[in-house]
């Protein structure tokens, strides 16, 4: 016999709410109204909104069988993301046939790749790299394909400013990079979809901090983008290839860094001269032969 199907959280909330105190009723229908907002709003926002004290959404939680009000935003948010069984095969198209297919499809993935480089915004981004270098410390944070660009805007932002950036995760759990967070530092998140749940969780922790949110997305609708102080968006679809393109976030990186670098005038010049003596003294790279 087939297992039945897991109910979701909303429904879980919507059979609980007559067994419900009357209070509690009251923060459940402000729950199921607005899912979406309780999957990417602190509990102190959505509190001051439904007018309720925030702990009666951790015993709003606990009463449908929740172990507290993370979990049940959790749910939520897992129930709200779409089915993608097949992100990346799914994209995949037949071999093409032809004495020069391979060529052919190199040439289409090339074109599509610079297409998309004049729809990312300029001066969005210039808006973005102010912000990062007014801020007092800056995190980065990309997950699985989205790691490498994290990698290269952390590598060229801490060619002058290495103690003042850190890879969210890269020196221990992410959790204890998420509490460390605060007001005055910029949080920049680099995801495409399918979104994975961690980008989401940094997002959100940067939220909740007060940290100044920059998203770089491929869409204003990911979820790691809602709330952000910056969206940067970048065109992933398009590549004919099986993998979609990371291409204008690398661009977009590579931008931050340059512009923040800009801004940053004698004293972050003078940081990258230093950087490079020490470089040079240690011999990482290999001498020129003339």
């Amino acid at each position: 016999m087939a297992e039945p199907a897991k109910s979701s959280p909303l429904n879980e909330l919507c059979s609980a709410l007559p067994s419900l105190p009357m209070r509690l009723q009251e923060v459940g229908r402000f729950v199921a109204a607005n899912d979406y907002d309780a999957t990417t709003r602190s509990m102190r926002d959505l509190a001051a909104e439904a007018g309720a004290d925030p702990a009666a959404f951790t015993r709003l939680a606990k009463a449908i069988g929740y172990s507290g009000w993370d979990a049940l935003r959790a749910a939520l948010t897992e129930a709200r993301r779409p089915a993608q069984t097949s992100p990346f095969s799914g994209r995949a198209k037949g071999h093409r046939h032809g004495p020069h297919a391979d060529i052919a499809l190199i040439t289409d993935k090339l074109e599509a790749e610079a297409l998309g480089l004049p729809l990312i915004s300029a001066s969005s981004v210039a808006l973005a790299a102010q912000a990062l270098h007014g801020a007092k410390r800056i995190w980065i944070a990309g997950f699985r394909s989205c790691r490498s660009v994290a990698e290269l805007l952390n590598y060229e932002l801490r060619l002058f400013r290495a103690s003042e950036v850190q890879i969210v995760g890269g020196s221990g759990p992410d959790d204890l990079d998420l509490g460390a967070f605060r007001a005055g530092e910029a949080v920049v998140v680099i995801g495409f979809t399918p979104y994975t749940g961690a980008s989401v969780r940094v997002a959100q922790a940067a939220y909740r901090a007060g940290a100044t949110l920059i998203s770089i997305a491929d869409s204003v609708t990911a979820p790691m983008a809602e709330g952000a102080d910056h969206v940067l968006l970048f065109e992933a679809a398009p590549s004919p290839g099986f993998f979609p393109s990371l291409t204008g976030a690398i661009a977009i990186a590579q931008s931050l860094a340059a512009v923040t670098f800009s801004l940053g005038g004698a004293a972050a010049k003078k940081r990258l001269q230093d950087t490079e003596a020490r470089l040079a003294a240690t011999s990482i790279y290999v001498s020129e032969k003339g």
